[in-house]
């Protein structure tokens, strides 16, 4: 099984891309000779990811029969100082809320998202580190950020 997508240059710096019958419009900000109706397409990247990841998560949690009331995740990229500009090292902040029984489910759910499932973080953990850290109920349970810098 292959994924396909189409991309049309629309001028400009404006891209549509074409994914399973969705457009995307990828554009560069008014500075650099775009129009900035879209996003510019790194952070794409981090949006697969969270995607990715995000899923995951929510399947685990349904087959686990276990539910939170909340659940939004940021993804930071940080990115190389010169071209070409490429992100270097990738966290990702899950934050959940709920019944405090469910804790332990939302922080495995993340775990295995991340060292079994995801795909899109498989695939970038072979080129840059990727780590996470997991909130619950606004309490910081799990950051191997600092393990990770610890470890370079």
């Amino acid at each position: 099984m292959a994924h396909e997508i189409e991309v049309q240059w629309m001028g400009k710096m404006q891209f549509n891309a074409l994914v399973n019958g969705h457009t995307i419009i990828m554009d560069a900000p008014e500075k650099v000779g775009g129009e900035d109706n879209g996003p510019i397409p790194k952070p794409f990247i981090l949006t697969a990811l969270a995607g990715c990841t995000g899923m995951d998560i929510a399947a685990l949690l349904k087959k686990a029969n276990r539910s939170v009331d909340d659940f939004s995740m940021r993804v930071i990229g940080e990115t190389s100082k010169q071209a070409p500009i490429q992100y270097t090292e990738i966290h990702v902040i899950y934050d959940f809320k709920g019944n405090e029984e469910n804790k332990s489910a939302a922080l495995n759910a993340v775990a295995d998202s991340q060292e079994k499932y995801c795909g899109v973080s498989s695939m970038l953990k072979k080129a840059l580190p990727v780590t996470w850290e997991v909130s619950y109920n606004g309490v910081q349970i799990f950051n191997n950020k600092t393990t990770a810098a610890q470890l370079n």
